[in-house]
This record gives structure tokens, C-alpha cells and sequence, in this order.
């Protein structure tokens, strides 16, 4: 009898990827000095530096994969996160992404301070590329699980850090989106509702959405993701399973760096 499993569908298709930044070098010690300067004519032209993020980078997360990314601070796992969700451009390489993202990634992006959450529900949706008959329909679950009662109607330059991480998280996961990037902002919000939006990110995974995590908690690796992939030194060093990811970084990555 011949058995035939599902083919992989790939969602994130990373190749080639390194990601450069520049940094001036040279600038006036003072306003007087920029001042002479001008004055003179003497200015000199800033300098830059270029560094490397990441380098080289290639891999392929397959649709309803939990993949966490783990690695030092420092080594770009942000980074690459904001690359596949657009947010950087590449230096070199290529990433090709299937379906919408729903990223997690900094504190209040996609925010404006001045309006209200509940505005500002519908501006995120928006961002995302949904429309705002879908986002309506979302809401009410989009409330529920934020929790912030009639604080939803208050501007979110009042709101905690961990007020937004409740309202970015509900709309991030509650729209649909088939991809979903989560950066550390989890660690903002208290016990109570981190293990909620454990519990939610299990659903969802049970629903074959796409999910990278970005942790620094091998236990968060080993109980939920199916595949672990370390960087360090701004390349991948390990790409494999979620319990043998955790167990080398705990061996071999110092935690509190």
C-alpha cells in the first residue's frame, strides 16, 4: 500500500540574505565647532562606517511551522524579523513570503499615540492589508481578549507598555493573518497574560498558521516550537530541532549576554 504525505508549502523563503547598516564616524564636537566651521568653509564631510548584521543567511519556514529563532543580543534576530515583514530591505539576497504578515515585533509600532485603541484597532488592520468590513467582524474578539475595557476608548500615548502589548497582540492574532512574527515584547506583559497568548499561539498553531518566535527561553522552545535555528555571530549556526536548538544554546550561548 503506498502512503503519500503532504507536500511542504513554503510561506518564508530566505536566501543570500545579509543585511548592512551605515554609521557616521566623524561629526563636530560641538555646535561651535559646526559653527567655525561653516563659517570658514572648513567643514569636512561625515564619514560611515559600514557593519554587518547578518550575512549570508538561507532558509525556508514551510507553512504551519512554529519556529523560534534564539541567539545573543545583538546577532540581528530582530533584524531578520523586520526583514521579512518589510520593514528593512535587504543589502543582498532575497526573501520571498507567502500570504499576509502579522508582525509583533516593537513596542507600539503601528500606533498613533494621539488616537484611541479602538481607533487604532482599525488603523493596524489597515497596515496589515485588511479591510475595515473584516476588521468590524474582528473586534469584538479583539476586545475580549485585550481586556482593557474602557481604556480601548483613551489615546495610547496613556496606555503601559504593557496595555500595548495587550492590544497589539489581540489585533496581531485575532485578523487572520496566516504568518505571525513575535519578537520578546511578550516578556512585557504579566504572567497572567503571557500565558494567555501562550494558550492563543497554540491555537493557532493548531491551525497551521505560520509562527516565528523570537526567545531567549529555551523552555518556550522546547514546549512549543517544531524547529529551533541559533544565530550567532550574524550567521546561522544551528537549524534543526526545537529541543536540540535549546539544549545547544543553553550549552553554548552565554544567557546573560
Amino acid at each position: 500500500m503506498n502512503s503519500t504525505s503532504t507536500p511542504k508549502v513554503p510561506s518564508i523563503e530566505v536566501q543570500g540574505l545579509t543585511k548592512k547598516f551605515q554609521v557616521n564616524t566623524t561629526r563636530p564636537g560641538s555646535l561651535k565647532t559646526f559653527l567655525v566651521g561653516l563659517s570658514k568653509g572648513q567643514l569636512k564631510s561625515s564619514q560611515k562606517q559600514e557593519f554587518s548584521v547578518l550575512s549570508d543567511l538561507s532558509f525556508t519556514i514551510h507553512e504551519g511551522e512554529f519556529v523560534g529563532i534564539m541567539g545573543r543580543n545583538g546577532v540581528g534576530k530582530s533584524t531578520l524579523l523586520k526583514l521579512i515583514s518589510g520593514i528593512y530591505e535587504p543589502t543582498l539576497g532575497t526573501i520571498k513570503v507567502k500570504g499576509t504578515i502579522a508582525p509583533l515585533i516593537e513596542l507600539g509600532a503601528g500606533f498613533n499615540p494621539d488616537l484611541s485603541g479602538y481607533e487604532n484597532i482599525f488603523l493596524n488592520a489597515s497596515i496589515l492589508g485588511f479591510g475595515r468590513e473584516v476588521t468590524k467582524r474582528a473586534v469584538p474578539n479583539i476586545l475580549n481578549f485585550a481586556g482593557l475595557g474602557d481604556h480601548i476608548y483613551s489615546p495610547v500615548r496613556n496606555y503601559s507598555s504593557g496595555m500595548q502589548v495587550r492590544l497589539g497582540f489581540a489585533i496581531a492574532t485575532h485578523l487572520d493573518a496566516p504568518i505571525l512574527l513575535i519578537d520578546e515584547v511578550l516578556a512585557v506583559g504579566d504572567l497572567e497574560f503571557q500565558n494567555k497568548c501562550i494558550k492563543k499561539i497554540k491555537e493557532l498553531h493548531q491551525q497551521r498558521r505560520t509562527i516565528v518566535l523570537i526567545t531567549h527561553n529555551p523552555e518556550a522552545v522546547r514546549n512549543h516550537c517544531d524547529r529551533c535555528v541559533l544565530i550567532d555571530k550574524h550567521q546561522i549556526i544551528f537549524d534543526g530541532p526545537a529541543a536540540q536548538g535549546a539544549g545547544l544554546y543553553e550549552q553554548n550561548m552565554d544567557l546573560n549576554t
